[in-house]
């Protein structure tokens, strides 16, 4: 028999995703299935969080606490960087290999 179900443990999970998608719940329903939660509600919630990061790979941080979850960005150096350059968001799929140009100052990033 499993373990009791504590509602007041407090798991986190760190997912990668792209901003500003719905995720494959492929890759998230073993991450969030064992504590009982819905992969595809999980990924609405991602993509709601992401809107501002559309097209960047983002590390989102999901706190679960009684079976709710909610999601919160992680910003790395490099999703920071992508978005002070204010790039137009890209096709994944048709352009590959870009090279990122501009001048920045490190008040822009942070």
């Amino acid at each position: 028999m499993p373990p009791k179900f504590d509602p007041n443990e407090v798991k986190i999970i760190i997912v990668r995703a792209v901003g500003g998608e719905i995720g494959a719940t492929s890759t998230l329903a073993p991450k969030v299935g064992p504590l009982g939660l819905n992969a595809k509600k999980i990924g609405e919630d991602i993509l709601k969080v992401s809107k501002d990061w559309k097209g960047i790979r983002i590390t989102v941080k999901l706190i679960v606490k009684n079976r709710v979850a909610t999601a919160e960005i992680v910003p790395t150096t490099t999703s920071l960087v992508i978005r002070a350059l204010k790039e137009t968001p890209r096709d994944r799929k048709k352009t590959k290999n870009i090279k990122h140009n501009g001048n920045l100052t490190l008040e822009e990033v942070i």
